[in-house]
């Protein structure tokens, strides 16, 4: 059974100094991002593209939803197989190739969830990951490898 689920977004740009893109440097990078009922989110582009470091880019949005969607699925294998996370951290890079012609695409992302159990046999901990990468809605729909490099570790 197939079933389709819907997502809306509004992304909103702030960065208009006065003169629109009359020139590459004389607008502003700034976005918002938004949904009903949500906290709005601040974006903008990459410091290295012009952009406001202050502020979320898409390319760490990106990893975010990776990191997140892996951490979810790795929560309900771990409940579904008897392993009782009672910790989850993950300090996620990408890499990110730009071309010539200014576009560019990532080329990998590697999560490093850092997992305490309290419950359950570390070994089936570490494998779980890969059951959760094969469920992860997000690292299913892009088209270069996401990696894991999970550490386990038993609290107690």
């Amino acid at each position: 059974m197939q079933l389709d689920h819907h997502f809306a977004v509004a992304v909103e740009w702030a960065g208009n100094r006065g003169t629109g893109t009359s020139d590459y440097r004389a607008y502003g990078r700034e976005t918002t991002v938004s949904a009903a009922g949500k906290l709005s989110i601040d974006g903008s582009a990459a410091r290295v593209f012009h952009g406001n470091a202050d502020r979320w880019n898409p390319e760490e949005l990106l990893i975010a939803a990776l990191s997140e969607c892996h951490l979810l699925s790795y929560l309900h294998v771990a409940a579904s197989n008897g392993v009782v996370v009672v910790d989850y951290r993950d300090d996620a890079t990408g890499t990110m190739q730009q071309t010539a012609d200014g576009g560019g695409h990532f080329t990998s992302v590697t999560l490093r969830p850092r997992v305490t159990i309290s419950v359950g046999d570390p070994e089936l901990a570490r494998e779980l990951h890969a059951k959760a990468s094969a469920l992860c809605f997000i690292a299913n729909s892009v088209n270069f490898p996401v990696l894991h490099e999970p550490e386990i570790l038993v609290s107690g």
